[in-house]
């Protein structure tokens, strides 16, 4: 069960944004502005430490 990518509402919109995708496994990171381009893959814990941290700051 994938998802569709979406961006952060805390995207601008000046193109400068990521796209994500959650599945059951963990989360994947892409380009807005290259989507035909490679994305990263984390896995649910190493995304939810990840985005934990970056709350905290």
């Amino acid at each position: 069960m994938t998802s569709e990518w979406h961006k952060s509402s805390y995207s601008s919109t000046g193109g400068q944004c990521v796209e994500v995708r959650e599945h059951e496994t963990g989360t994947d990171v892409r380009d807005s502005v290259h989507p035909d381009s490679s994305c990263l893959s984390f896995p649910l814990v190493q995304w939810v430490s990840l985005t934990t941290h970056a709350d905290a700051v």
